[in-house]
């Protein structure tokens, strides 16, 4: 009810309003059905513009972060991210490629849509970083499609530590959805979820046009940060 209630009266008129979407490629999300979505992640306000201009209800795995935040402000991200559905994800230790893949299956089991950032983290450059293999993992393992999705613009209005976005119109991108049944009963293949990653990445770049990295985003800002200090 929440979710709804954001998306039709509160929220989703606003940042309608505001940024003014473009929308490209929409009918290549499956009107019904379970299905993931693979977006590139630019900023903060990703989370809430896509899922605004569909029109199915889509489930994203958050970090845990936005459910653990400390003072009014965590307070009511948490209780935000909880209203709209969100699966809260804890991405430290061992277990927590398990438990992503483990909730984002419980969301493609029910037909719902699923949204992922396979890049992990927010880009903190604008560029399009190599991409995680939880989502070739769920796709394969649940056989569904993967529409691959593009952000374009919003590192512009709200790139990493800006907290009030500025006004400017952004692009969202859809691509035709990727089809990974010839890979099927291959989920635990590294080979295989390696490639089916990568092919999904591509074709997030050619919807973006990013520049792009061949090594993971965490990997590249922890060393950035240590050349830093």
């Amino acid at each position: 009810m929440f979710y709804h209630l954001m998306k039709y009266v509160l929220l989703g008129p606003l940042l309608k309003l505001l940024f003014r979407p473009r929308i490209e490629g929409l009918e290549h999300i499956p009107e019904e059905g379970a299905a993931i979505v693979a977006g590139n992640h630019l900023s903060f306000s990703d989370h809430f513009l896509m899922p605004v201009v569909l029109d199915r209800r889509i489930t994203f795995l958050a970090k845990q972060e936005y459910f653990t935040g400390p003072g009014i402000k965590g307070r009511l991200t948490a209780a935000f991210f909880r209203a709209a559905g969100q699966i809260p994800v804890d991405r430290s230790g061992k277990e927590a490629g398990k438990a992503a893949i483990r909730e984002g299956l419980g969301v493609l089991d029910k037909g719902e849509l699923l949204g992922i950032y396979p890049e992990g983290t927010r880009s903190h450059d604008g560029r399009l970083y190599k991409g995680k293999v939880g989502v070739a993992v769920m796709a394969l393992t649940a056989g569904v499609p993967v529409v691959p999705c593009a952000m374009v613009g919003t590192f512009e209005i709200q790139p990493p530590g800006k907290v009030v976005p500025r006004i400017r119109r952004v692009t969202i991108r859809f691509g035709a959805p990727l089809d990974f049944s010839r890979f099927a009963g291959s989920a635990g293949e590294k080979a295989v979820v390696r490639a089916v990653t990568d092919e999904i990445m591509y074709e997030i770049l050619r919807l973006s046009g990013q520049e792009y990295v061949d090594d993971y985003a965490a990997v590249v800002k922890e060393a950035e940060a240590q050349a830093d200090g």
